[in-house]
């Protein structure tokens, strides 16, 4: 079966990436929106008894949503034979439980939608928490790649003398994979959410570390307040300039200004979001999946 990419208006440059390492060509389509909002989607090329892989990473996945499942529905009627999701970022799996009465689980909703229009996703790290699997909400095979291991390249060739730094108690797991794979030594902090902003960081005796680089890693940099209190509490230790990794840089609102202020030595993540932060590429992690 031949194989063709889409891309969502943001993913081209990613796209072009995996088409270039896989040889499939891309498809193409044209979207855009109509003076009242509502989205036009019109496929351009071929798709009967093609497998098509979809890539969209979903940050700010409101505005996207509707593109993708009609460019998704469009490709079905015209033929395609098997629709795969590729979502760097997948969006809406923090609210996972009803913290409040009546609150929506969206992150179960968004998975029955989505499980209606795709055959397969295929995503990076997504933030399970409460979660075991993909397959509590995902009605369609999921594949969960890990950027572990390129970030751990990075880190390597980049930093000197780099200390780890799991961001709570969950990361420890993934932190000390990463730190174990390089024999590197890593910490692990306590972390309090006192709410959507605001968290409380308490960090272990660093004496020992004081000729290192903390390299302080997360999946997702949001508002950065975690990482701004660490680096800032790593800093009164005595410790060099922090690096800050993110799989996702999301950088809501004011998060990339502040934590510039706040000093850190180096801000880097993946490209599962187009940023200017981007220096780690994702693309082979797909490409090898594929």
């Amino acid at each position: 079966m031949n194989t063709l990419i889409f891309a969502l208006p943001g993913n081209e440059a990613l796209a072009q990436a995996l088409s270039q390492q896989t040889g499939f060509p891309a498809g193409s389509a044209e979207i855009r929106h109509f003076p009242d909002g509502e989205t036009y989607v019109r496929l351009l090329t071929d798709v009967q008894q093609h497998r098509v892989l979809v890539l969209a990473t979903l940050f700010q996945p409101d505005a996207q949503m509707m593109a993708l499942y009609y460019l998704c529905r469009i490709l079905r009627d015209s033929g395609a034979q098997e629709i795969t999701l590729i979502a760097p970022y997948l969006a809406y799996m923090r609210q996972d439980k009803q913290f409040h009465p009546g609150e929506a689980v969206t992150s179960a909703y968004f998975a029955e939608w989505v499980s209606q229009f795709a055959d397969r996703l295929i995503t990076i790290d997504p933030h399970l928490h409460r979660r075991k699997s993909m397959s509590e909400i995902y009605r369609i095979p999921c594949t969960v790649l890990h950027a572990e291991e390129i970030i751990a390249e990075w880190v390597l060739k980049n930093v000197e003398l780099p200390l780890l730094i799991g961001p709570d108690s969950e990361s420890e797991q993934w932190v000390s994979a990463i730190a174990n794979r390089m024999s590197i030594p890593y910490i692990v902090l306590e972390k309090t959410r006192l709410g959507d902003k605001n968290v409380e960081i308490s960090v272990p005796d660093v004496s020992a570390y004081l000729q290192h680089t903390p390299v302080l890693m997360d999946d997702i940099i949001s508002t950065a307040r975690t990482m701004i209190q660490t680096h800032l509490h790593l800093q009164k230790a005595g410790l060099q300039p922090t690096v800050c990794i993110g799989v996702h840089g999301l950088f809501a609102g004011d998060a990339l200004q502040a934590l510039q202020d706040a000093g850190v030595g180096k801000i880097i993540t993946c490209n599962t979001i187009p940023h200017a932060t981007n220096a780690i590429d994702i693309s082979p992690l797909i490409v090898k999946q594929l």
